[in-house]
């Protein structure tokens, strides 16, 4: 039964993707009737069976996180079954049971920057940023790949900043993506290249205003015209 749901999910997903690509040709009243029949008419599942399955899936998690102190109760497991769907609804992606909470709480369990203290609170956090940048990597790099560079760069680079984590390395990685670099790890060097000469002309330019800043605002300056 749970490959099925799985089979349903990548299939919604991948007629998702086709149908919202397709702004230059499709009206968007369409794509949005198209969207809510993929939600409402395919899903064969009912949304509270999915919510169930999700919240049981979760709360298993504990027999593994356990050895690490980290333990979610029910309530906190439906909370993040909620924060998945409020950020699927936002994103406008489609995904069935726990599938990738599942994943992020495996990966990030033996953070030595998780405590049973900031444990909940930042797998609602991981989700939404799991999705956000799920979306801005154009689907490029699978979900394993994605989560374990955000567990990588979580608890190296980030030392347990959520916050870094988003608005420096991936944000990194998406510019990445988007100027086609493969190699996503290991292409620090690569990307700054890209970046170096259009780096140098911004200072170039931001130095030439202040000096002209500073000579324009200068009262000689101005003593001399009147």
């Amino acid at each position: 039964m749970i490959n099925t749901f799985k089979f349903y999910s990548v299939l919604l997903n991948l007629l998702y993707f086709t149908i919202s690509h397709q702004h230059s040709f499709v009206n968007n009243f369409f794509i949005e009737r198209a969207k809510n029949i993929l939600n409402d008419q395919f899903s064969l599942i009912p949304h509270y069976v999915a919510e169930k399955l999700a919240v049981k899936e979760i709360v298993s998690c504990n027999q593994i996180t356990s050895r690490f102190g980290l333990v979610l109760s029910e309530k906190a497991a439906v909370a993040l079954a909620n924060t998945r769907k409020e950020v699927l609804e936002k994103v406008g992606r489609i995904e069935f049971a726990g599938g990738v909470i599942n994943k992020i709480i495996m990966e990030f369990c033996d953070s030595p920057y998780l405590s049973q203290f900031n444990y909940e609170e930042s797998l609602h956090e991981l989700i939404e940023t799991f999705y956000y940048f799920k979306n801005e990597t154009l689907d490029e790099i699978d979900d394993d790949e994605l989560i374990a560079f955000m567990k990588k760069s979580f608890d190296k680079t980030c030392q347990g900043s959520i916050d870094l984590l988003q608005t420096r390395d991936l944000e990194n990685l998406a510019r990445k993506v988007r100027f086609g670099i493969t190699d996503f790890v290991n292409s620090n060097e690569d990307l700054e290249g890209i970046f170096e000469e259009d780096l140098k002309e911004i200072n170039d330019n931001e130095e030439e205003y202040y000096e002209w800043s500073h000579i324009f605002s200068g009262e000689n300056y101005y003593d001399g015209l009147f």
